[in-house]
């Protein structure tokens, strides 16, 4: 029976084979399959594990799956005299039933299903929730690979799970604006054959979006780890209407490394949404964030030109970042208006990404010390630093307001989330600010590093131009910090100030922050946007009262009261739960909205 089965699957495959292969359990326990074909890329690599034996067909799967588990086979045959069965391992434990064997000239991909598409991970999507089937997030996928497969692969996970996130995202847009829409990011073959093709795919997209991976740079999983990943994350679709499904993966890696030790969070989606809206930024207009983190506020204010772009030439409006080729003029305007600094430098490269999709290859995010603006001279004359970043900082160089210095600059916009925890206490650094010293002129020993940000930020605007940032509430509370707001009103009108839930930033820190709006005073109708100095003004005050996350910092979701069920927008995406705006008119108007009406009735510049 054995060697019948043997002549069959010979005459199927041309790799070598052998018979009662040893299939080692740990240390000591070892045990044989019948037959065992090896990969014919990798002639140690086991490609199909062979059990023939009388019995049920469930002992033979489970002692197969344990087989393949320990061999890493991707492929399983069980027989006896009376039938067979061919299981495909397409992840750690997933095994799918198939018709058969493939061939010598075939892959698993040709016998297990068709190609892929766009379409394909949206259907996959809809099935899963009709099944009941418990929703987890990219994040607690990545978690669980780096449980399972990455916390012994001998590999920096940021970096590794970086560049597969990177890779797919590449994948999903080209495969959508091609003629050939099939996805190539599949686990469908051999773990030899999965490595080369996601490598390739690693390299044009590294090719595409430069400056975020080094030119000789490659995915440094082995076959067997990259297979696994792959297979994880294959059925996601990572383009959404806002990104959020990456950004939370992303935070999660880069807090892991040093960004939540320096007090700086990645702000949440709605947050970023409320402040775009509020300070209304136009596709003229420059934008920057000095603190960009994953480059949330400048992808979101790209996403709200974008919508006026494409109503002004009366184009539709189905999605606000989507895989869709966008005319010249969005991508005009991500050239040359839009602008992000962070001195963190897996989050810059975070940020690059984001902004290289959302620019179609062009991003001038900086990796700049925003407070050291002294040192900036020295730093880009790097080598490295100019390859990377060297078109985009000719372009940020023609902002400044003096040609000789990197103090003061003409930015429209500016919104930020600044870090909040630990002092600088470097004099060379304080000396350069005025809230660096004291009343007296001597400078301070130390100072908050939220506090430089706000005098930081101002110079970046122009007469008239407008903030945003994030302040821990106790800027506008503690009389210690009377002085620093004595210094902004001297230098702004307060636009408004917004009252953010405490579990904004959980489960990171339970600090309550608020959201400061101003715009720089200016009289002069040739400097800029008018706002002409005044003693006495009305200031919008606002506070969250819905929380959009739990105590342990997960995400509240809005509930349908027809179903029972999350409420979905229009782009399928869950709704959180905030009363900061109106989500597609699927929740009540919002502090965003108020804030609207009070800009018209004051007569702001920007509204």
């Amino acid at each position: 029976m054995v060697f019948a089965v043997w002549n069959e699957v010979k005459l199927k495959l041309s790799p070598t084979e052998t018979v009662e292969y040893p299939v080692t359990f740990g240390r000591d326990t070892s045990k044989r399959a019948d037959i065992v074909v090896f990969d014919k890329d990798d002639k140690n690599a086991p490609y199909l594990l062979v059990e023939v034996k009388q019995g049920k067909l469930k002992d033979g799967k489970d002692q197969l799956k344990s087989y393949t588990l320990a061999t890493g086979a991707p492929l399983a045959l069980w027989g006896n005299a009376a039938e067979g069965v061919t299981w495909y391992r397409k992840n750690h434990n997933s095994f799918i039933e198939i018709p058969e064997l493939p061939t010598d000239t075939q892959t698993i991909e040709d016998i297990t299903s068709q190609p892929w598409t766009i379409q394909t991970l949206v259907e996959k999507e809809e099935e899963r929730e009709k099944l009941g089937q418990k929703a987890r997030s990219l994040r607690d996928l990545i978690e669980e690979m780096e449980d399972e497969v990455l916390a012994n692969a001998g590999v920096d996970v940021f970096e590794e799970v970086f560049k597969l996130i990177f890779t797919k995202l590449y994948d999903e847009m080209t495969s959508h604006r091609s003629a050939n829409k099939t996805l190539r990011f599949r686990n469908t073959n051999t773990a030899a054959s999965v490595k080369e093709q996601i490598g390739q795919l690693f390299d044009e997209a590294r090719e595409k979006w430069p400056g975020v991976f080094p030119d000789n740079d490659r995915i440094r999983l082995s076959a067997e780890h990259l297979q696994v990943c792959v297979g994880s994350l294959e059925e996601w679709k990572l383009f959404n209407s806002n990104l959020d499904v990456v950004d939370e993966a992303f935070e999660y890696l880069v807090s892991k490394s040093s960004k939540g030790e320096k007090g700086q969070y990645f702000t949440p989606r709605w947050v970023i949404d409320m402040a775009v809206k509020m300070m209304n930024p136009k596709e003229d207009e420059t934008i920057i964030d000095t603190a960009a983190g994953s480059a949330g506020f400048t992808v979101h204010s790209i996403f709200h030109v974008w919508m006026d772009i494409l109503r002004d030439e009366g184009k539709p409006q189905s999605h606000l970042f989507t895989m869709e080729e966008k005319p010249p003029r969005c991508h005009t305007y991500v050239k040359e208006k839009v602008y992000a600094i962070d001195f963190d430098e897996k989050s810059v490269r975070v940020a690059r990404c984001l902004n290289l999709i959302a620019g179609d290859g062009q991003t001038n995010v900086l990796h700049l010390n925003t407070l050291d603006y002294g040192k900036w001279e020295e730093r880009v004359k790097e080598e490295e630093w100019e390859e990377a970043y060297g078109e985009g900082w000719i372009r940020f160089k023609k902002l400044r307001a003096d040609k000789k210095s990197y103090r003061d600059f003409k930015f429209d916009v500016l919104l930020a989330n600044p870090p909040f925890a630990g002092d600088i206490k470097q004099t060379t650094m304080l000396s350069q600010y005025e809230l660096g010293h004291k009343p007296n002129g001597k400078t301070e020993t130390a100072v908050g590093r939220d506090l430089l940000f706000i005098e930081r930020n101002l110079d970046f605007l122009k007469p008239g131009g407008r903030m945003a940032v994030v302040l821990p509430q106790g800027r506008f509370n503690n009389s210690s910090d009377k002085r620093v707001r004595e210094y902004i009103m001297e230098r702004c009108r307060i636009l408004a100030v917004v009252g953010l839930h405490p579990n904004t930033f959980k489960p990171h820190t339970g600090t309550k922050t608020s959201v400061l709006f101003v715009q720089k005073w200016n009289d002069d109708p040739k400097a800029g946007p008018l706002c002409p100095k005044q003693d006495d003004y009305p200031i919008f005050f606002a506070t969250q009262q819905l929380p959009s996350k739990d105590n342990s910092g997960q995400k509240i979701y809005v509930i349908d009261p027809k179903t029972g069920l999350r409420k979905r927008d229009s782009h399928g995406h869950w709704i959180v739960q905030h009363d900061l705006f109106n989500h597609e008119g699927e929740t009540q108007d919002g502090i965003a909205e108020a804030f609207a009406e009070f800009a018209r009735r004051e007569k702001l510049s920007f509204f």
